[in-house]
């Protein structure tokens, strides 16, 4: 491990799926905690990370794998696995692979990404999925795909275990949101020195306190569309669910949490979410910016009773905007004005 100084835990980042490797870009914006947080060792009782990843690397080639090498001898430190990218079927094809990093000195064709998954998962302390194509496979996995992409724990199993006895640790979104990222990352570092408990995930093994609400419940429409309030066009601050937003059943932190700096977030800004976070993302949300048909039911349900609420509030409104009587001055007598005639 190059580099690095004892104690530190490695985090070997593995971007060789089938990915488009946003959730790498999307990582540097990164704030609660920063990339530089982790790096540093900014929180006092937990270890510093350093990062073997091909974005962030010095190493390049031979170099660069020396690490991925060395993880899978019993003498490694304890470390974390990250995948980003869906995992290929290299069992549906005669010859080559789908997906590689490396090549073989004995055969000089590359190493499947598979084979180092199947190298380094069972030595690893815990293993995340980052980004909806490693944690369910994404747009790769949709139906008639010839790589048989899947996600991680379609390829490993559901039940599989980390060394540490925990599940894959998937944190889903394309591209992941950043801070979601991080702060998993930072959980496992406190878990890893014993000053947390076991991460809390969901039957699909996102982290429960980042994917335990809607992206409706977090969204700075969500009035409009108690009110029965909804955009006909784009660039409308209205609830955008008739022009194909997913967001009341979709699972998402974005709408609250923002997108840098608790800035932006997909509904907030006016993009319809597509539910990218689901593992039935793409193919259970296409088309995608049509009406969701149970938007076509609820929005529908809403529309008479939002309409009155919305014009009861608008007079409410109107008085609250006016000061009491009592606040006004008596004791001045307010001279009629004069109104000139024109006469003499």
């Amino acid at each position: 491990m190059s580099g690095a100084a004892a104690g530190d835990v490695p985090v070997l980042w593995l971007t060789a799926g089938l990915s488009c490797d946003g959730d790498s870009i999307a990582m540097t914006a990164a704030t609660q905690p920063s990339l530089e947080d982790l790096v540093f060792g900014a929180f006092p009782g937990v270890p510093k990370v350093r990062f073997h990843h091909p974005v962030l690397a010095y190493e390049v080639g031979a170099e660069f794998l020396e690490t991925f090498e060395a993880a899978q001898g019993e003498d490694f430190p304890p470390f974390i696995l990250v995948i980003e990218g869906s995992v290929p079927n290299e069992a549906n094809h005669a010859e080559g692979c789908w997906a590689g990093l490396g090549t073989d000195p004995d055969t000089g064709q590359p190493i499947p990404t598979t084979t180092w998954i199947d190298r380094l998962a069972p030595k690893a302390w815990a293993v995340m999925a980052v980004g909806t194509c490693a944690t369910y496979g994404g747009i790769h996995a949709m139906a008639g795909n010839p790589t048989g992409a899947m996600g991680l724990a379609d390829y490993l199993g559901w039940g599989w275990r980390a060394k540490s006895g925990l599940p894959i640790v998937n944190v889903p979104g394309c591209p992941v949101q950043p801070d979601n990222c991080t702060e998993t990352l930072l959980y496992l570092l406190r878990q890893m020195v014993g000053a947390a408990p076991p991460i809390p995930l969901d039957e699909v093994l996102r982290p429960k306190w980042l994917f335990f609400q809607t992206v409706h419940e977090g969204c700075d429409r969500a009035g409009y569309y108690e009110q029965g309030d909804f955009a006909s066009e784009y660039g409308s601050p209205r609830c955008i669910v008739k022009l194909g937003c997913w967001g009341p059943v979709a699972d998402c932190n974005v709408g609250k949490r923002g997108w840098i700096n608790g800035v932006g977030g997909c509904a907030n800004v006016g993009g319809a979410c597509i539910g990218c976070t689901m593992p039935g993302f793409p193919d259970k949300f296409m088309p995608f910016l049509d009406e969701p048909p149970g938007a076509k039911m609820s929005s529908s349900a809403v529309l008479l009773y939002g309409r009155t609420v919305r014009a009861l509030r608008k007079v409410t409104r109107g008085s609250l905007n006016v000061e009491p009587e009592w606040r006004r001055r008596t004791d001045v007598v307010v001279a009629e004005p004069v109104v000139d005639s024109g006469g003499e």
